[in-house]
């Protein structure tokens, strides 16, 4: 691997773990980038560094001789990634490789839509990332898109789905294909890409890609459920995404952010939406990766036994 040495900033959320242990595992040598003050543990082999997320200073002090970096960061701090960007791409600095916090939903297809509102901070690194690269033909950055995060999703509801009551809220006619993967899916397609990075055949550099481990429809999750659960019926409520849009718009026009759950709902699951990749499309990142896809039954036979 031309690449050896990463960092990983919020190595200990829900999905930065998966990611510190995949690349441990796949032989990196990891440092996890920890808030001053904090005293979150992280798993044996990996070297902690507290920085202040603020000042590049202090970024660049713990970034010193590593080959990438790994942003992780959650919503909240998403807008920390630039003083990142701007230390791993600072004159000496020896990074090959950023990857930025962009796990969710492809945020280039989001500006001028109310789910881009609150996104803009995603949109603009790309943007900066993208800039800094044209100047530096030494920094190269790799985004990646996953869609919801599924396994996670499922185990807090988010998908409308409730194991209890047997219950499931689905959007519209519960048709349209959405993109959607599991963290240590996720964590591997990281790990694909470093793997590959600054190596002759690397075709990830300066590139967004899409991943899922699979694209399935509301009806198809809610008949796997339906199947593994005894085949009874579920019972449905079927909500307008367009109803739902509207009232998350006249909320976020006031300032209520909250309503970000409701958009990227609607943004998966409309009629129409469009916005599921063709896991047959050799652009894609399973692809490209090596990564194959998952079965999406077996990801919700696992959230039925939790």
């Amino acid at each position: 691997m031309a690449i050896k040495n990463v960092v990983v900033a919020g190595g200990s959320g829900a999905l930065g773990t998966p990611i510190v242990n995949e690349l441990v595992k796949s032989g990196f040598n990891v440092t996890v980038l920890s808030r001053e003050g904090s005293t979150t543990t992280q798993p044996a082999g990996t070297t902690v560094k507290h920085v202040d997320y603020k000042s590049v200073d202090s970024l660049k002090a713990a970034i010193a001789g590593q080959d990438a970096v790994v942003s992780v960061l959650g919503s909240f701090a998403i807008p920390e990634q630039i003083p990142l960007a701007q230390a791993a791409f600072a004159p000496g600095s020896t990074i090959k490789r950023f990857i930025p916090s962009e796990f969710g939903v492809n945020t280039r297809k989001t500006p001028g839509s109310a789910i881009g509102k609150i996104l803009g901070a995603k949109t603009q690194l790309v943007d900066f990332l993208t800039e800094e690269a044209n100047k530096n033909p030494n920094f190269k950055w790799t985004g990646i898109s996953n869609g919801h995060f599924f396994d996670w999703g499922l185990s807090r509801g988010l998908f409308g789905l409730d194991r209890e009551k047997r219950t499931a809220k689905i959007y519209d006619s519960g048709n349209e294909r959405f993109q959607a993967s599991n963290l240590p899916f996720v964590a591997k397609a990281v790990s694909a890409v470093l793997q590959k990075a600054d190596t002759p055949d690397d075709k990830t550099a300066n590139q967004y890609f899409e991943i899922a481990s699979f694209t399935p429809t509301q009806n198809e999750v809610l008949a796997a459920a339906e199947e593994l659960t005894g085949g009874d019926k579920w019972t449905v409520n079927r909500v307008s995404s367009a109803e739902v849009q509207k009232v998350a718009e006249d909320k976020l026009s006031k300032g209520d952010y909250s309503v970000f759950v409701d958009l990227l709902s609607v943004w998966q699951y409309a009629d129409g939406a469009g916005h599921a990749p063709n896991l047959a499309d050799p652009a894609l990142g399973n692809n490209i990766l090596g990564l194959g896809h998952q079965d999406v039954k077996e990801s919700v036979a696992a959230w039925l036994k939790e």
